[in-house]
């Protein structure tokens, strides 16, 4: 049966109870902005299922963002092979797909925050913003106050935030202002300060001196089709980015927030302009404050008008907020468990979300699906979810599983970006800015001091020239001493006491006598 069509993506065939396929089950572009969730217990298909998506969307001619938390979906850059994976071709033939079935390859861009395993993917800290970054630190109340007041000072003041050691720098410069500042901003204190350089030090160890600088990604670059008019897959190595989930979770966030902020509204576009797959989507609001969780809301509720679909990949239902869920309208659910009392609660859940279908219940066919094999309800005619179909899930067209690192290589020095990102830029920015400063006020404050001591020194020479003078008897005494001895007469050798002292007493006589006569001759007058 044709089962591939230009408005739709094919996703697999439904079957009735006795195995017999009922139908093709596809996802409507039209439709794709509404976003969507694949859901799952590990090892029942969900990368697969991402593949497949990846690839249709790809096919017609949107671009994909997706993490590679396991390395596995890496083989979408490369066509698959028959070779080993005769269940492909398979599965192909039991579902009606086998003459349109094909292997290729889709247009790849290996991003790595790391820069190990792609371009390195990096952003400014004034492009994060502080209620972001509040999260990705982990930060308190109090301290993302503090944090709000620095990137305030670092906007009057005209300093860039692009690097960790620009915002390292211009803390330390607030906690030198601290009192002024909190005159002007509210307490500010030394502590706070201190914690939030602590966060950072941990942030910095974690990778995150590699996130933050420049270049800076452009979105543009996540949104290319390539010479034939195939949407250009992203693929973020993640397997890395998982041992630090919160900066994961973080850089996701920033660039859906991006996306929002940047992108033109289009209303409901024939198809969307970019789908973004968010895998391990739970990362996302583990723990996460209120605020936080009405941020992802909010860009979930409106981004789909600037035509971007957001797909979440899960283990759990239960992962994602009911306020984000009921945002969800295009559903793939995987084989869940209920061992658990929450497992089952899960499986409840995931049940509830679905239009019933008469022909099974729902909740029991949930614990009982294979591998490879999906509840499936997607937006129909004017957005109604259809009707839950237990589905066969198309075999992907890539291969599957990872590249090796020879393949990866090779598609990185193919790659419309190769070179645009991989070397960082270091200008000038607050760090620099601050830096200058203080060695600006350093040398002043030596210049001063400098002058300071010179004015002391003439200060004290002079009272060292009178105080000489006046020890050695000054005027005529003075000048006889200075005469007989010279003034580097004055060590104070035995000897030279010795002479200073005669010396003295015949001056002293001297004087005696001089006056005497003097006293003498007005009296006989």
């Amino acid at each position: 049966m044709g089962v591939l069509a230009d408005d739709r993506i094919f996703l697999g065939a439904s079957r009735h109870k006795d195995d017999s396929l009922n139908k093709a089950e596809y996802l409507n572009l039209g439709y794709a902005n509404r976003h969507g969730l694949v859901t799952g217990a590990t090892g029942t298909g969900k990368t697969v299922s991402l593949q497949i998506l990846a690839e249709g969307f790809s096919a017609a001619g949107v671009p994909v963002f997706a993490a590679d938390i396991k390395g596995d979906l890496s083989g979408i850059a490369l066509a698959g092979t028959a070779e080993g994976k005769e269940f492909l071709t398979a599965r192909a033939e039991k579902i009606g797909f086998a003459e349109e079935y094909a292997f290729r390859d889709s247009p790849t861009i290996f991003w790595d925050l790391f820069g190990e395993q792609g371009h390195p993917v990096r952003t400014t800290v004034s492009e994060i913003g502080p209620l972001i970054l509040s999260r990705l630190l982990d930060l308190t109340d109090v301290q993302e106050g503090v944090l709000n007041i620095a990137f305030k000072i670092a906007d009057e003041e005209g300093l860039l935030l692009l690097d960790l050691k620009d915002l390292q720098s211009l803390l330390a410069h607030i906690a030198e202002r601290s009192k002024e500042i909190s005159g002007q901003y509210g307490n500010v204190s030394r502590a706070s300060v201190g914690a939030i350089q602590r966060q950072l030090l941990v942030l910095e160890q974690q990778g995150g001196e590699e996130f933050f600088g420049e270049p800076a990604l452009d979105i543009r670059d996540l949104m290319r089709t390539s010479h034939d008019g195939r949407g250009i897959v992203s693929v973020l190595a993640a397997d890395k980015l998982m041992a630090s989930p919160r900066l994961y979770a973080t850089f996701l966030l920033w660039l859906l927030s991006e996306l929002f902020e940047e992108l033109p509204e289009v209303g409901d576009p024939d198809r969307p302009r970019l789908v973004f797959f968010f895998d391990e989507a739970h990362l996302l609001f583990d723990e996460a404050p209120k605020a936080l969780v009405d941020k992802v809301e909010q860009v979930v509720k409106l981004i789909r008008s600037k035509g971007v679909g957001v797909y979440f990949v899960t283990q759990n239902p239960l992962d994602v907020p009911d306020s984000v869920l009921s945002q969800l309208g295009n559903r793939l659910q995987h084989a869940l468990r209920a061992d658990t009392p929450r497992e089952a609660k899960a499986v409840k859940t995931a049940a509830e979300t679905f239009r019933p279908n008469p022909e099974f219940e729902t909740e029991e066919v949930i614990t009982n699906l294979g591998v490879g094999e999906a509840l499936v309800s997607t937006l129909a005619e004017k957005g109604v979810p259809s009707m839950v179909e237990r589905t066969l899930i198309r075999p992907p067209s890539g291969r599957l599983g990872p590249i090796t690192e020879a393949e990866r290589q090779k598609v990185l020095a193919a790659s419309p970006v190769h070179g645009l990102y991989d070397k960082p830029v270091d200008r000038q920015s607050a760090h620099e800015i601050l830096k200058e400063r203080a060695e600006a006020r350093a040398a002043a404050e030596e210049e001063a001091e400098a002058a300071a001591d010179e004015t002391a020194a003439r200060q004290k020479a002079g009272k060292t020239s009178a105080s000489s003078s006046s020890s050695n008897g000054g005027g005529i005494v003075g000048s006889i001493i200075d005469g007989l001895f010279g003034r580097s007469g004055r060590r104070q050798s035995v000897v030279e006491t010795a002479a200073k002292q005669a010396a003295r007493t015949f001056a002293a006589e001297l004087s005696r006598r001089l006056t005497r006569g003097v006293l003498g001759s007005v009296k006989r007058r």
